[in-house]
């Protein structure tokens, strides 16, 4: 159903070096190939390492679902470009999202935390607001909340990435084509907390109660009445994305989507109501490539970055399967097209992953049929670590948060246990903690950095870290889910570094006309990123 009704008010580049007796005396340049569309593929969070997480899945596993071990990423790299990025905010050795965000859509140097703007705090265009005025539509798409960080930095001008309701407006009133993700709560009027009030009823109407329906505003203004006014087809669910014609906003959930590992345990159900990262991406793609003067479009991998913060490796796998998958049905779309540059990069890397060989459970020695090996036994001193690790990743069944939020915390106060806790930890993943790890999990100190009014630092008890707490910033009670990373790291051969972001520099793969491609395979920085993409739209 169309839902119109609702008005409530207001790698390098190969080149040859040739003799140039060899060389014709005349050649005739050949004529640039233009960038009708762009489109910006941003993993959020996912350095080299989070790709070679995938990697070493896809090719290593031995029950990989990737069954010939052909990535995305091998493939835009065989067809495309491939460069290095450094990600840094102005003045700054690390980046947070929204700075990255905004520099990689304005190719101008950003301060930390600011949305839209450059260094000095002026409005700064993006690549989005250039190719609406070159008359191109243009798009959005995030598995997080389309007023998070990354869709924000392309649409919005804000001072600080924590004015979701005002980077609401902005979106609105930028006028940006497509616009499918979650967050809904930052675009209905206070008024609807109230379950009696006329707004509540027309939501839940409107959504045909596939989303939660409740309010972070402030204020009463009604940003889903004001979308119809501008002609916005809505969306709530898959159906009625699917069935939206022309501009359409799509907002699938309160706050986030569903974590990858939910999106792949559910994605079969035929009652499934939202839809995937791949499926809004194509959705996008189809509905902006009517233009006939073209499009630009944004695709965000955001819960890599979550799954980071939380050093949840499994989860970070499924994260990293969703973007190869939303990958792959670009690059298929692509295809045989000389008019479309892709870009896929990150706004930084998350969390300082690594497999990494330890002193944990060497191995024993065994026998191998090699001359060299006639007289002994293959012993390595250390644990390298073992292939089948991937499998077991693979297999987790619930995220490290929703171990946590969704079912130890729902236990009655006297059953959140240590032992509830192995239970649980045990029965969703193949990395089992005991009794003993399970309360180092759960023990808790003075927080050390208390900062009151903080909202991440203002919690006077916190979990207990002990080594490097400065680097887990999110305290309340997600770092239970780095604690729990901490327990089973031996297992999985896994380290992590840290519960923030690094400044790793980040891939850049490019595909599509030879020109635009070409200033992308070196190193480069963020702003440069932006630049070439500018400029590529603009031929």
């Amino acid at each position: 159903m169309k839902i119109r009704t609702f008005k409530a008010g207001a790698g390098l580049i190969a080149s040859s070096l040739m003799l140039a007796a060899c060389a014709p005396m005349q050649q005739t340049p050949a004529e640039p190939e233009h960038t009708k569309n762009v489109i910006m593929i941003v993993g959020d969070g996912m350095g080299p390492q989070q790709i070679g997480l995938l990697l070493a899945y896809a090719k290593q596993a031995p029950n990989s679902v990737i069954a010939d071990g052909y990535t995305a990423f091998d493939r835009i790299a065989e067809n495309g470009s491939m460069g290095i990025s450094m990600t840094h905010a102005n003045d700054n050795l690390v980046v947070d999202s929204a700075a990255s965000a905004t520099q990689l859509a304005t190719g101008q140097l950003a301060g930390a935390e600011m949305i839209g703007a450059n260094k000095d705090g002026n409005t700064a265009e993006s690549i989005l607001e250039r190719a609406k005025k070159l008359g191109k539509s243009t798009g959005l798409v995030s598995d997080t909340r389309i007023t998070h960080a990354t869709p924000a930095g392309f649409a919005a001008h804000q001072s600080h990435r924590s004015l979701e309701n005002e980077i609401a407006v902005d979106l609105l009133n930028n006028d940006v084509d497509v616009m499918l993700s979650g967050g809904l709560r930052y675009w209905i009027p206070a008024s609807a907390n109230d379950e009696q009030s006329d707004a509540r009823q027309q939501l839940e109407t409107l959504s045909e109660g596939s989303v939660r329906i409740k309010s972070k505003r402030k204020d009463d203004r009604n940003l889903i009445a004001e979308a119809l006014e501008k002609d916005y087809d809505l969306a709530f669910n898959l159906d009625q994305m699917n069935q939206a014609d022309g501009k359409v906003l799509g907002l699938f959930a309160y706050s986030s989507l569903p974590n990858a590992i939910v999106e792949n345990q559910t994605k079969n159900d035929p009652d499934r109501t939202i839809p995937t990262l791949k499926e809004m991406s194509e959705k996008a793609i189809n509905t902006l490539s009517q233009n006939d003067k073209g499009f630009f479009l944004m695709i965000e991998a955001g819960q890599i970055d979550w799954a980071g913060h939380y050093n949840d490796t499994g989860t970070m796998l499924h994260e990293m399967l969703r973007m190869n998958e939303t990958l792959n049905y670009v690059l298929d779309w692509a295809e045989g097209r000389d008019d479309t540059l892709i870009v896929v990069t990150a706004d930084h890397e998350t969390g300082g992953f690594g497999f990494s060989y330890s002193a944990n459970d060497l191995p024993h020695g065994r026998d191998l049929p090699g001359d060299v090996f006639k007289e002994q036994q293959f012993k390595p001193g250390f644990n390298f670590g073992d292939v089948s690790t991937l499998d077991k990743l693979y297999e987790q069944q619930s995220s490290y948060g929703d171990i946590f939020y969704s079912q130890f915390d729902s236990l009655s106060a006297e059953e959140q246990t240590p032992a509830n806790l192995a239970r649980i930890v045990n029965a969703e993943t193949r990395f089992n903690i005991t009794e003993e790890q399970a309360a180092r999990v759960l023990a808790t100190e003075d927080n050390p950095f208390y900062t009151e009014g903080h909202s991440y630092l203002g919690t006077k008890t916190v979990p207990k870290m002990d080594v490097n707490g400065a680097f887990f910033v999110y305290q309340t009670d997600d770092n239970r889910q780095n604690l729990l990373a901490r327990e089973v790291a031996e297992q999985q051969s896994v380290v992590w570094s840290t519960g923030t972001h690094t400044n790793t520099p980040v891939l850049v793969f490019t595909q599509g006309p030879a020109n635009a491609t070409a200033p992308f395979g070196k190193v480069l920085h963020h702003t440069d990123v932006g630049q070439h993409a500018i400029e590529a739209m603009n031929d």
